[in-house]
């Protein structure tokens, strides 16, 4: 290990003490978190309203202030786009993070504070860094460079002082300078609009330099491996950066894109490390070797609530505190933040794997799942039984989605799995019936619905050509950058829009 390494991860693992803090005492760190977050806005316009200043605990902030989705709380990032302050946090809010829309919106935008860019996404930085150098005593991953593909970001056009672009544009503007010494491609780079112009001068500008680490969301990365592959005419990245040792990925499930990645980067050595950072905030980190749950970060000026899916959007829904948590349940995030977002419904599902310490793995989104018929499935049941059928059957896929065949008079239902295989099953019955048989395992509702083929057939697979989703979302202005593949969906809009994008390619 170089000087500079030794030094660097010195210091890192010195906040492993801190990270073990709040490991031993959740409860104590968060009613301290929620003090401090209502303490802070009690004189904006929020705080107000709801006279944070008069708030002593838990259970009277629960009963007070109402939960929120984007819509409730639109109509004050409206006005701090337009260049109010003071609403709903008291330091100035300057920037915005730019994420895929609602119904009634073409795109959310999430309000960061100064606060939230040093207290939690740039902390939440370092401390996948240290827990990296705590568990990789060994690295030497600051001998080199860190790739890192932005997004963008522009001027808003309501207001010259306002600022909104991609999340990891936002991070990239706002970061310290030192961060540059260890990061490639340069800021003008990283930055650029368009993404395919963006794709080929990344991929020229950093494969000549020594890339320890990448970071980003999988599937945009494994494009711009693969295009370095093209142009240098190697046969695997180890090749064109043999010190690379590390991929930190977020933003969507890794499991569809693993073997992908061991194929392409044919090393047992290389190291993964997934994240759960989000245009609201940062919330989790992975900190076991070989793990997919993520410990859940206590410090970084959030308070968690959570939502039984169960009873989410019913009648009798609740949201409890992380102390009343259990595992392996079901549950829906709410969030109160040092940007001032306010019991805001973030729109995932996480599933506890442990409660001492607090860790957690995505399990979907609030609306991306198929409950077509009552079998209630979700992102996590339908990537454990893909993975699994592609274990069993040599397959390796590219990109997914899936959503409902509807009964009709002479046939049963179904779900429809339209994907793009990297490399295609030696048996497609074998991989519909492991799917399957998996799925029937991982979830009771389903195998109940698909009892006797009397509700539910098998599902039905259907292979997309290569790039089909590369160029459907293009063709939607949604590549790069934090922009995802729909998973599941519960109505056939987005399979019915990619099955007619076949047809007419």
């Amino acid at each position: 290990m170089s000087f500079i390494s030794n030094v660097i991860s010195w210091f890192l693992r010195k906040r492993i003490n801190q990270i073990d803090h709040f490991r031993s005492h959740p409860t104590e760190v968060q009613q301290d978190t929620l003090k401090a977050l209502l303490h802070a806005a009690r004189n904006t316009e929020w705080g107000k309203k709801y006279s944070y200043g008069e708030i002593r605990d838990y259970e009277t902030y629960r009963q007070r202030v109402p939960l929120q989705g984007y819509e409730d709380v639109k109509p004050y990032i409206d006005r701090l786009l337009k260049g109010e302050q003071h609403i709903l946090w008291p330091s100035r809010i300057q920037w915005f993070a730019k994420s895929s829309g609602t119904t009634a919106d073409r795109s959310k935008f999430i309000p960061i504070s100064q606060e939230s860019l040093s207290d939690c996404h740039y902390r939440a930085g370092k401390d996948v860094l240290s827990l990296y150098c705590h568990n990789h005593p060994g690295s030497e991953i600051f001998d080199g460079k860190g790739l890192i593909m932005g997004g963008s970001h522009s001027v808003s056009e309501i207001n010259n002082q306002a600022y909104y672009g991609d999340l990891s544009a936002v991070l990239l503007q706002n970061a310290p300078p030192l961060g540059s010494f260890f990061r490639t491609p340069g800021l003008s780079l990283a930055l650029l609009d368009n993404w395919e112009e963006k794709l080929d001068k990344v991929a020229h500008a950093t494969y000549r330099q020594n890339v320890t680490n990448i970071s980003g969301v999988p599937s945009w990365n494994l494009v711009l491996l693969k295009h370095i592959l093209e142009i240098t005419g190697r046969n695997h990245i180890l090749e064109v950066w043999p010190n690379l040792e590390l991929f930190i990925h977020g933003g969507v499930s890794f499991a569809p894109y693993k073997s992908q990645f061991e194929k392409i980067i044919p090393s047992p050595e290389m190291n993964y490390m997934e994240t759960y950072n989000a245009s609201e905030g940062f919330f989790g980190i992975q900190d076991i070797p070989e793990s997919n749950e993520m410990l859940l970060m206590l410090d970084y000026g959030i308070f968690y609530e959570f939502i039984p899916m169960d009873s989410y959007g019913q009648p009798s829904e609740i949201a409890i505190p992380l102390s009343e948590v259990k595992k392996d349940t079901n549950y829906a995030m709410v969030i109160s933040t040092n940007a001032g977002l306010w019991r805001y419904m973030i729109g995932d599902t996480v599933r506890f794997t442990s409660t001492a310490p607090y860790r957690i793995r995505i399990s979907g989104r609030t609306k991306n799942y198929i409950n077509a018929f009552g079998e209630e499935v979700i992102i996590d049941n339908a990537e454990g039984a893909l993975e699994a059928a592609c274990r069993a059957t040599g397959a390796i896929i590219s990109e997914y989605t899936a959503a409902p065949v509807y009964l009709d008079d002479d046939e049963s239902a179904a779900h429809q799995y339209i994907i793009e295989f990297e490399q295609e099953p030696d048996s497609a019955e074998k991989f519909t019936g492991i799917l399957d048989e998996e799925l029937r395992k991982l979830n009771s509702d389903y195998d109940a619905k698909r009892s006797a083929d009397l509700m539910l057939k098998k599902p039905l697979i259907t292979k997309a050509p290569p790039r089909t989703f590369f160029n459907w979302m293009k063709k939607r202005g949604k590549i790069g950058g934090q922009n995802k593949v729909p998973r599941l969906y519960n109505n056939r809009k987005y399979a019915d829009s990619i099955l007619g994008f076949m047809k007419n390619r």
